[in-house]
C-alpha cells in the first residue's frame, strides 16, 4: 500500500477527521475526538494504528513488518512498515480494525448518533 491510499482509506471511513495536534510532523485521524490512526510524516515513515492486543500479538508472530508503535502505548497500538510484503487488503482491514476499536469504546449515546447518520 502506498502512503497516499493508506490516506485516502483513513480519509474514506465514516466521520474520520484529519487533524494535526501534536506537530507538523505527525498526521492523525479522529473518530469524534479518539485518534485511530497515525502517521509521521518524516522520511522514516511510521504507520500506526490502534489494536486489540490479543490480535496485536498474532500480527506480530506473523509479520515482521508489523511491530509494536513507537511512541505509543505498546499493549494498544501496532506500527506497520509499508515497505515490506503487507497485502493492501491486510492494511485496509487493520485500519478499519482501529476505527472500529476507537468507535467501540465511544460511549453508547454517541455510537447510536455515528450509526444514525451513516450512508
Amino acid at each position: 500500500m502506498t502512503h497516499e491510499s493508506f490516506i485516502a482509506y483513513c480519509e474514506s471511513l465514516p466521520f474520520a477527521e484529519q487533524v494535526f495536534p501534536f506537530d507538523d510532523n505527525v498526521m492523525t485521524w479522529k473518530i469524534k475526538g479518539k485518534i485511530f490512526a497515525m502517521i509521521s510524516t518524516r522520511p522514516e515513515g511510521r504507520y500506526a494504528l490502534k489494536c486489540d492486543p490479543e490480535y496485536s500479538a498474532e500480527l506480530k508472530e506473523e509479520w515482521m513488518e508489523i511491530e509494536p508503535a513507537w511512541h505509543c502505548n505498546k499493549k494498544y497500538w501496532i506500527q506497520l512498515d509499508l515497505s515490506g510484503s503487507l497485502p493492501d487488503e491486510l492494511v485496509r482491514k487493520l485500519i478499519r480494525h482501529s476505527y472500529e476499536e476507537v468507535v467501540r469504546k465511544l460511549p453508547k449515546k454517541i455510537q447510536a448518533e455515528l450509526k444514525s447518520k451513516e450512508v
